[in-house]
C-alpha cells in the first residue's frame, strides 16, 4: 500500500510542478517546466550521492579499519541479495545515519561517528538494515527527485512573487490568473509541494522500518536504536542542511515550532509502536 501511495504522490507532485509552470507561462511555461524537471531529475540521479557525502565531510571506510560494520553490511547484503554498498563515516558526534545512491549497485550507507560509539551490535544492525532497505527499494533516488521537484516549485513561486513585486506586464498577470492565480502560485503551490514531500518521506520511513526489521531478524534492535537516536537528537545540536533532513534515519532538525510542524519523519513513538506490532505478529 505504501508503494501505491508513493507513486500517486509522485505523480501529483510532478503534475503540480507542470501546472505551476502553466500558470506562470501558459503552454510555453508548462513545456519549460517539464524540461526543467527532467534536467533536475537527471542531475539528481547522477550527482546527489557525491554532493551529500561531501556536504558532511564523510570518508569511505574499509574492511580493515571497520571490520564490525563491514561484517554487518556484508551479512545483510547477502541475505537481501543486493550488492554490498559502500560504507562512509561522517565526523559528526550526534548519532545518526543515512543512505544515498541512485540504485543498489551504487548504494552508500553513511554512519556518523556518534552512532558507532552509541549503539550496540544489535541496534547498529537494525539501523543499517533500515538504510539498506532504502537502497534496495530506491527510496534514496525517489526522495532526491521529490526534493528537487519541490525545490523547483518553490523557486518558480519566488520568481512569480518577485515578478509581481516589480510589476509584470498585463499579459503576465492575465496568464497567471490575476490576484487569485498569484496567491495559488506563491503560497498554495509551495505549501502543497512541501506537504506532498513530507507525506512521501513518512511513507518511505515506515516501509524501511518494516523491511529493515525483517532483514535484521528482529524489530527490537531497530526500536531500541530509534529511541536512543531520538533522545540524542533532542539533546544535541546538529546543524544539518534542511534539504537533506529526509535522508537521515531520525529527523536531525529540532528545537523550533516550524521544524516540529513540518517533520520529515513520522513520530518516533509511532515508529516504535509499529515495530512492536511486527514483533507481536512474529510471535503468533
Amino acid at each position: 500500500m505504501n508503494y501505491v501511495k508513493t507513486t500517486l504522490l509522485l505523480v501529483l507532485l510532478a503534475a503540480l510542478f507542470i501546472w505551476v509552470g502553466g500558470l506562470i507561462g501558459g503552454r510555453d511555461g508548462m513545456i519549460t517546466a517539464f524540461i526543467f524537471a527532467m534536467i533536475i531529475n537527471f542531475a539528481s540521479y547522477w550527482f546527489s550521492d557525491k554532493l551529500v557525502l561531501a556536504m558532511y565531510g564523510a570518508k569511505k571506510l574499509d574492511e580493515s579499519t571497520s571490520p564490525e560494520i563491514y561484517e554487518i553490511v556484508k551479512e545483510l547484503a547477502k541475505k537481501d541479495n543486493i550488492p554490498v554498498p559502500r560504507v562512509y563515516l561522517a565526523p559528526i558526534d550526534v548519532p545518526n545515519a543515512f543512505a544515498t545512491g541512485r540504485n543498489p549497485k551504487n548504494g552508500v550507507v553513511c554512519v556518523t561517528r556518534g552512532i558507532v560509539n552509541s549503539l550496540n551490535r544489535e541496534e547498529l544492525k537494525g539501523v543499517i538494515a533500515h538504510e539498506m532497505s532504502h537502497i534496495k527499494h530506491r527510496d534514496t533516488l525517489i526522495m532526491t527527485v521529490v526534493a528537487a521537484i519541490a525545490s523547483a516549485i518553490m523557486m518558480l513561486a519566488n520568481m512569480a512573487r518577485w515578478a509581481a513585486i516589480f510589476g509584470g506586464s498585463r499579459d503576465d498577470r492575465n496568464r497567471s490568473g490575476g490576484v487569485l492565480g498569484l496567491i495559488v502560485v506563491t503560497i498554495v503551490a509551495p505549501l502543497a509541494a512541501m506537504l506532498i514531500q513530507l507525506a512521501i518521506s513518512r511513507s518511505r520511513e515506515y516501509s524501511a522500518d518494516e523491511s529493515g526489521a525483517k532483514l535484521s531478524g528482529s524489530a527490537n534492535g531497530l526500536a531500541a536504536a530509534l529511541r536512543k537516536l531520538d533522545q540524542a537528537a533532542s539533546r544535541y545540536q546538529f546543524n544539518a542542511a534542511p534539504q537533506t533532513a529526509h535522508l537521515f534515519i531520525v529527523n536531525p532538525i529540532r528545537g523550533n515550532f516550524m521544524a516540529d510542524l513540518f517533520r520529515t519523519h513520522p513520530s518516533t513513538d509511532r515508529r516504535i509502536e509499529r515495530l512492536r506490532e511486527i514483533t507481536k505478529e512474529a510471535l503468533l
